[in-house]
């Protein structure tokens, strides 16, 4: 039985080892907080600091693979473990293009992949050299995660909210649909696609509030965002699964936006509405067996619960009972005590044939189920 270790006790490593379950694998989790969403579901678990060389080297060197639920892990003690023999998925060296912005830029830009223009900044002074190429977007190159570390600069009086750190100021682009596609990459070499999923962002935090699957997509649009995503991926030499974000314009271009090389939010809906959900395909991936089968079982709907603005503290459910009394809805709880602003709390899953039914449903789950403290 194989050993395989998860960096990182989030929602991602909860659903992930949720599906574990239904392989032969001994689990082992590292995580600072013992309280973690994935924290009690794991066979081992070791209190540690993911981002720390000498825990993470210590963590995974007699185990037989090691993975992440998240970027922010200390890239080099997996590298050490990598040359030792150890397998990482993904591998270090796609791990250190991706969880630094700059370099996932200039990736983009060697491999000719289409990305919006950008500049590098190394400070916030260093924005005022730019008023000429706003309205643009400022990204900050290491550490921004879940809608942190983004914002947008239309014009010189915003340089003010600009990021004092090396960060990437990307060109605005008019987006007419932003859209994702989840791409599994075998240790082989062989890769299995999802349908692209169209999403919709809060536009305060930059956060996921709800998508549709599959996207609707001009037959030419959708083959050139497949041949972007299949590009981005395939050019980091690494297995895993991979989540390629993208927007298109009026003008039917595909850019790409960024790539996570983990699971990701924009999948969470494969659990009910693909025939292999993207967390059993990672363990197909981890474990060395064929990569499971992508397409839609019914079109569905994922709508993200955050925690309400104003509320901070015990986390409570107000309007589960009547979300949980709806047809053909699946609630998914994070298990995490506490809430606070925008933190993501939990997300549900609507199937339905019906794409207008899909987000009457969307819409009347936003206004009925909130994520409050007591």
């Amino acid at each position: 039985m194989k050993k395989v270790g998860i960096l990182g006790g989030g929602q991602l490593g909860r659903m992930l080892l949720q599906t574990a379950a239904n392989y032969p694998v001994e689990t082992y989790l590292m995580e600072n907080d013992a309280n973690a969403p994935a924290a009690h579901l794991c066979k081992h678990f070791i209190k540690g600091d993911i981002t720390d060389f000498n825990a993470v080297y210590e963590f995974g060197k007699s185990l037989d693979v090691v993975t992440i639920e998240i970027e922010n892990v200390n890239v080099e003690a997996l590298e050490k473990l990598a040359e030792e023999g150890i397998q990482v998925i993904p591998h270090p060296s796609a791990l250190r293009i991706i969880k630094d912005k700059i370099k996932q830029k200039q990736y983009y830009k060697h491999n000719q992949i289409p990305t919006p223009e950008f500049v590098i900044t190394h400070s916030k002074k260093e924005l005022q050299n730019h008023v000429s190429f706003l309205p643009a977007v400022h990204k900050i190159g290491n550490g921004g995660y879940d809608g942190k570390g983004v914002q947008v600069i239309k014009t010189e009086k915003d340089i003010e909210k600009g990021f004092d750190a090396p960060a990437v100021l990307e060109k605005m682009v008019v987006i007419k649909k932003e859209i994702s596609i989840i791409i599994a990459v075998s240790k082989n070499g062989q890769t299995a696609i999802y349908p692209p999923v169209d999403m919709m962002f809060d536009p305060i935090l930059n956060l996921l509030t709800y998508q549709i699957c599959p996207a609707a997509l001009d037959e030419s649009v959708f083959y050139k965002a497949e041949a972007i995503a299949i590009s981005a991926v395939k050019n980091l030499n690494s297995s895993g699964i991979f989540a390629v974000e993208m927007f298109t314009d009026a003008e039917g271009n595909v850019w790409l936006n960024e790539i996570a090389p983990r699971v990701h939010n924009s999948g969470h809906h494969s659990i009910e509405g693909n025939y292999c959900s993207q967390f059993d395909m990672l363990w197909r991936i981890l474990l060395d067996y064929p990569l499971g089968n992508t397409d839609v079982i019914m079109p569905s709907a994922l709508v993200n619960l955050v925690g309400d603005e104003g509320f901070q503290g015990a986390a409570e459910y107000i309007g589960l009972n009547e979300v949980l009394a709806m047809d053909n809805i699946f609630v998914h709880l994070y298990g995490k005590q506490q809430t606070k602003p925008g933190r993501k709390m939990g997300h549900v899953t609507i199937i339905s044939k019906d794409k207008q039914e899909l987000l009457y449903k969307a819409n009347q789950i936003k206004n009925t189920l909130f994520v409050r403290s007591k």
